[in-house]
């Protein structure tokens, strides 16, 4: 992945058909030390390809795998979940206000009674 990035840097940079030497100075100038083979093996699959044309189908390649959402509860079960659910946020609401009202006495503890110029 990190060859990737350096490789997307350089065509961004303006470099169509960036070097495995140009990747290498990009990962070193961040202290990264470039793996030869996974490098070798990168540049021999883009050999030849135009990034642009190969982000536009990456694009259209991912928008047709279905990523969650859809469907339904799941009948009777689904429904009783819900409300645990709320119950759970309602309970965790009620412990912020008191976590702040005992904030708020530790703070009014702080000056003791008495204020620095009394």
């Amino acid at each position: 992945m990190k060859h990737l990035a350096a490789y997307l840097l350089l065509g961004l940079a303006g470099n169509t058909s960036p070097s495995a030497s140009n990747i290498k100075e990009v990962l070193d100038s961040v202290g990264i030390e470039a793996d030869d083979e996974r490098l070798d093996k990168l540049l021999s699959e883009l050999k030849g390809k135009d990034l642009q044309e190969l982000i536009s189908e990456g694009s259209n390649k991912l928008a047709s795998v279905p990523s969650g959402g859809g469907g339904g509860g799941g009948g009777g079960g689904g429904g009783g979940a819900a409300p645990a659910a709320g119950g759970a946020a309602a309970a965790s609401d009620e412990a912020k206000p008191a976590e702040k009202k005992e904030e708020e006495a530790e703070e009014s503890d702080e000056d003791m009674g008495f204020g620095l110029f009394d």
